[in-house]
């Protein structure tokens, strides 16, 4: 094609966009409330016809209407109906979705279209199929096709259905399903539905083999009962323990809260038990956790766990957390019942808080059936400099022992502290002088007679300053960058004193902190380095370096006297971060009395990007342990990364030797990841634990129902 030739097309195809578009324009074409908006068409070839109202364009075509555009090789566009006729190639993109197809029939306006062997990429998934037909903005529907996460043409998995529903950005519905491996058919279920905003695989499974377990198979399988509603089925298998199968519940009742509720049942029946033992347990977990936004400022949040357990009747060290859910019992080996309504305003909050005992065995469990607190936060009086804040609590308290037991204890209490500051600036000092009384009464002693209520004064004054120094260095010695560095001091002093309560502790019962209020007057000392550089004109921390000690002029709660004065251990405390890849933290406890260190902890973390780092952490405490942890992880090449963890013990007395190891070699398979792992770890009793287990994760979900590996935690930084 010449040139000449190639301008006169050009100067047609313009000449027939600015017809059509005023055209269109002209007829008050409208979509939704945008107003009018026209249906551009551009193409090689453009030719409108004046009698029945319809653009015809091919080779090149490019139509725009809105947010959405359509690419083909011919196409129809009737100008009143904005119905169109799209074939060869097709191409209709918007924001909800990529669409591919041989042929299409379209109407602009109303969103909805047949389309004949279609692809559609709508994020996470790619759909395909003979027909497909839209439906407005929000809806799809797919005959006699499959969808997927992978990108490949020939995905390694895929999900072939009858009939797909997919409403882009929110859930699909899938009938007449079969998954496939490559070619392999591997199951067929009738149903499907998925909510695109769930981070969780539809089915998961772990299968491994341990000493406590022996080899087992759990598994996890999810379905959305409704838009509100998503159920868990567990079906599980340990050699050495048996089956177990539970449910769990996720819920948002739209009106009420949302939250989840899980039961998990066993019939256990142990392969190695001593002659004493029955050769069958019943075990089970019963869990609800639900939180309520009432309103902007009130919220009710409940937890309750129920543990069902024969085993312990006969075995006094069995715990079912501990065996089935030991990451929970890593968290907290004796999970609280409650429930608590909190409201919030600027000024004050009020809690109530009802926490019951739902296990027996649990050891010294506090109920609080209820306990009410009220909290004026710290506000200016008027237009005075004072500030008064005051905190009330109204407790009913039992203390719960292993059932039976003749040791509970109960009282109840009502305490209310009140407070006076007067904050100030001296100079270049801030100051924040205050005095406060506390206010306690009890229902009775611990012998269980009356008392008169308890009286506390406090008072003290909270001093502080900064001072800071700008040095003009400039320099990237090492790789630093460099650009001036501030040093900032800032020393804290605080002063507090506590006169002795009219009550002694001795003759109270002890449930919390306010119980075993004494005499007590100290000081509390900090002082404060920091080192800061300008990175991209924003302030970097390089270094921070905290030392704080209390100096005691005598504490009846700590059995210190007025003879002797001193100070209390030291407390040390510095983070380096001096490149965006290292984080170094360390802390130490340091005696000065006996001149030693009571405990130094260490941690740094080299982040090389990409899939690669390394965590070493260390900690020391002189009553007997010394332990090494570290972490390495380290991305071969885009298939293949390994997984190191190891806790090393130095302390005889806590068993020298690797505490725990795990390996952990992954796979990526485009469009998910195979992790086969193996875990050895040393029992406090000195038996030796190993597992292995493999976990097959799709990249589009985020989250794993199994919560399995073991992980190094790099510090936090000071913010």
């Amino acid at each position: 094609m010449g040139k000449f030739s190639f301008y006169i097309i050009m100067a047609c195809t313009v000449t027939a966009i600015v017809i059509f578009g005023l055209f269109v324009w002209d007829n008050g074409m409208t979509y939704g409330k945008e107003g009018a908006q026209p249906v551009i068409v551009e193409g090689d070839s453009v030719e409108y016809s004046t009698d029945v109202k319809t653009v015809t364009a091919e080779s090149n075509v490019i139509v725009t209407y809105g947010d959405t555009t359509l690419r083909c090789d011919k196409i129809i566009v009737d100008t009143h109906s904005k119905d169109a006729e799209a074939i060869g190639n097709v191409l209709l993109e918007d924001k909800r979705g990529i669409l591919e197809a041989e042929r299409i029939s379209y109407n602009f306006q109303s969103k909805k279209g047949e389309i004949i062997s279609a692809s559609l990429r709508a994020s996470p998934y790619y759909y395909f199929g003979r027909r497909m037909q839209r439906d407005g903005e929000k809806r799809y529907i797919v005959q006699q096709g499959y969808f997927t996460s992978c990108n490949y043409d020939h995905p390694h998995f895929r999900i072939r259905s009858r009939r797909v529903e997919i409403f882009p950005d929110d859930k699909i519905i899938a009938r007449s399903n079969t998954l496939y491996w490559q070619r392999i058919p591997l199951f067929y279920f009738p149903w499907y539905s998925h909510s695109l905003k769930d981070p969780f695989m539809k089915v998961q499974f772990k299968a491994g083999k341990s000493s406590e377990w022996g080899t087992y198979l759990l598994s996890a399988w999810r379905s959305d009962l409704n838009d509100n509603a998503r159920l868990r089925i567990y079906l599980d298998y340990r050699n050495r323990l048996g089956q177990a199968s539970g449910f769990g519940l996720n819920y948002d009742t739209k009106i009420l809260g949302e939250g989840d509720f899980k039961f998990y049942y066993t019939q256990e029946r142990p392969q190695r038990v001593s002659e004493a033992l029955r050769q069958e347990f019943q075990r089970y977990l019963l869990r609800l956790r639900h939180r309520w936004d009432i309103n902007q400022n009130t919220k009710l949040i409940a937890e309750y766990y129920r543990i069902g357990d024969d085993r312990k009747k006969w075995d006094a060290e069995a715990d079912f957390l501990q065996t089935y859910f030991y990451r929970e019992y890593e968290k907290d080996m004796q999970p609280k019942s409650y429930i608590l309504l909190t409201h919030n305003r600027p000024s004050y909050n009020v809690n109530m808080l009802f926490q019951k005992r739902t296990n027996r065995w649990y050891d010294k469990m506090v109920e609080k059936l209820p306990e009410i607190s009220y909290d004026f936060h710290n506000s200016r009086l008027g237009q005075s400099p004072v500030y008064f804040k005051n905190q009330t609590t109204l407790s009913n308290l039992t203390v719960k022992y292993p059932a039976p037991s003749e040791l509970d204890n109960d009282v109840v209490r009502f305490d209310t502290y009140n407070q006076i500051a007067l904050p100030t600036r001296l100079v270049f000092l801030e100051l924040s002088p205050y005095a406060g009384i506390r206010e306690t009464a009890y229902s009775k002693d611990n012998q269980g007679a009356s008392i008169d209520p308890r009286t506390t004064f406090y008072t003290g004054v909270d001093l502080s300053t900064k001072f800071y120094r700008v040095y003009r260095v400039m320099s990237n010695f090492l790789g630093l960058d460099i650009n001036n560095l501030r040093h900032i001091v800032s020393p804290k002093i605080k002063y507090g004193y506590i006169h002795e309560p009219t009550i002694s502790r001795s003759k109270l019962q002890e449930f919390d902190d306010i119980d075993t209020i004494a005499s007590d007057n100290r000081f509390q000392l900090e002082l404060e380095n920091k080192l800061q550089t300008k990175r991209k004109n924003q302030s970097v921390d390089l270094a921070i370096f905290r030392v704080s000690s209390d100096y005691v002029m005598y504490s009846r709660k700590d059995n210190l006297s007025k003879a002797q004065d001193r100070f209390t251990d030291f407390l040390f405390e510095i983070e380096l971060m001096p490149y965006a890849w290292l984080r170094m933290e360390a802390d130490a406890t340091y005696d000065h009395r006996n001149d030693y260190f009571k405990e130094v902890n260490f941690d740094s973390w080299f982040d090389f990007g990409q899939g690669r780092s390394f965590g070493l952490g260390h900690r020391y405490d002189r009553s007997g342990g010394k332990e090494l942890t570290s972490e390495f992880a380290w991305r071969i090449n885009p298939k293949w990364s390994l997984r190191i963890y190891e806790r090393y013990q130095f302390a005889a007395s806590r068993g020298k030797g690797l505490k725990e190891q795990e390996y952990t070699v992954s796979r990526d398979l485009h469009c998910a990841t195979i992790d086969i792992s193996i875990n050895i770890k040393k029992r406090e009793d000195g038996r030796r634990e190993e597992s292995v287990w493999c976990i097959f994760n799709l990249k589009i979900f985020k989250e794993s129902e199994f919560d399995y590996a073991q992980r190094y935690h790099p510090p936090k930084l000071s913010k």
